[in-house]
């Protein structure tokens, strides 16, 4: 990105452990603005290098090993944050973890950026700590963008200045590579309903609410068997409830074909606690599937009116939700054409590093004058 004036912006990028769409995030970022004549460089753990390929890019990419917990490698990690801090004219940090190195260590000199793209869930005294975090980083940033309306409000009542919504896009998926029957044949659901569910196996995804949901409907006539593409650390409690419950829910591990899920579907159902922009709501409406899920986070938002909403961790609404779905053909109709429409309002990469790149140059632009 170079401005009218011809200099070219240095901007670190500060990203913490994630595998998900926060990595996502920064690799657009980067690429953005590589192609606007920015030089990149971004500070993160081997293991979003290895995945994110930032340096494909054309950004330089520097070990930070910014983790989940506290440790000797967060020390190197304030080090090697400080350093890169001063080299560059702007710093970027994404998520919480990340967003407190770089409190911590950008020089009040230079303009510093936080995207917080999740919600605080934890209790008791591991709540109190990460609330202290949530002070520093409100307080500290020149500017925060946050992925989700209730975000901007939490932001706000911590004493943020400069809050803006900032929710990010989701990829273009490819079109489905397997006919519609085939697919559902191959996962036990040819002459029943499909209800798809997308995530990480983890807390946070609500999935225990999902089974239990599954479960008030074993009786009903149509037999709807529920599937959740995903792994993580709940898989084995997951496994546990749905054996003794006997819920007709199938867990599928990772999958590189949600298309063909998507196709197959009559339903998507989330469960989540907490949402903030998430890349399978996305996945839905661009699919016209209909939707079924928990009002949290971002999730009202990019739904609008394309779908239906319950309270988070209420199965019997959920499960009411569903069925209210599955037994009427026409508001299943509906939703779908809903879901297409509101598919062409999401974010798109362009319009993301639009805004982000807007206030960097807003933010620079000062600082220069």
């Amino acid at each position: 990105m170079t401005d009218r004036a011809g200099s070219s912006r240095r901007v670190l990028l500060v990203i913490a452990t994630t595998t998900g769409g926060t990595g996502r995030h920064v690799r657009v970022l980067a690429e953005a603005l590589r192609d606007r004549g920015c030089a990149v460089v971004v500070a993160g753990p081997r293991t979003t290098e290895e995945q994110f390929g930032f340096t494909a890019t054309g950004a330089s990419f520097v070990p930070a090993e910014i983790g989940t917990r506290p440790s000797l490698r967060s020390v190197h990690a304030l080090r090697v944050v400080r350093r890169l801090a001063r080299d560059n004219d702007l710093v970027h940090a994404h998520s919480l973890r990340a967003g407190a190195v770089a409190a911590l260590t950008t020089p009040r000199t230079r303009p510093l950026v936080v995207t917080w793209h999740n919600a605080v869930l934890a209790q008791g005294k591991v709540r109190a700590a990460y609330g202290l975090l949530e002070r520093l980083v409100a307080r500290r940033a020149t500017a925060t963008l946050c992925v989700s309306n209730d975000l901007v409000a939490r932001v706000r009542e911590l004493g943020a200045r400069d809050v803006q919504l900032a929710p990010v896009s989701a990829p273009a998926m490819p079109g489905p590579s397997k006919d519609r029957d085939a697919v559902r044949a191959e996962l036990g659901a040819p002459d029943r309903p499909l209800v798809l569910s997308v995530g990480r196996l983890h807390a946070q995804k609500g999935f225990d609410d999902l089974i239990a949901a599954a479960e008030r409907l074993s009786g009903h006539e149509s037999r709807p068997l529920f599937v959740i593409a995903g792994d993580g650390p709940a898989r084995a409690d997951l496994e546990r409830r749905i054996a003794e419950s006997d819920a007709p829910v199938r867990l599928l591990g990772n999958r590189s074909d949600i298309s063909d899920l998507l196709q197959a579907a009559d339903l998507m159902a989330l469960s989540s606690i907490w949402e903030g922009s998430p890349l399978a709501v996305s996945e839905c409406l661009r699919a016209g599937v209909p939707f079924v899920g928990t009002a949290v986070g971002g999730v009202p938002d990019l739904l609008g009116d394309a779908g239906v909403l319950v309270p988070a961790r209420d199965p019997a609404s959920l499960a009411d939700a569903v069925r209210r779905v599955l037994d009427s053909p026409e508001l299943a109709d509906d939703l779908s054409k809903r879901a297409l429409r509101a598919a062409e309002r999401l974010p798109t990469d362009a319009s993301v590093a639009d805004q982000v790149l807007a206030t960097y140059g807003r933010l620079t632009d000062g600082a220069a004058r």
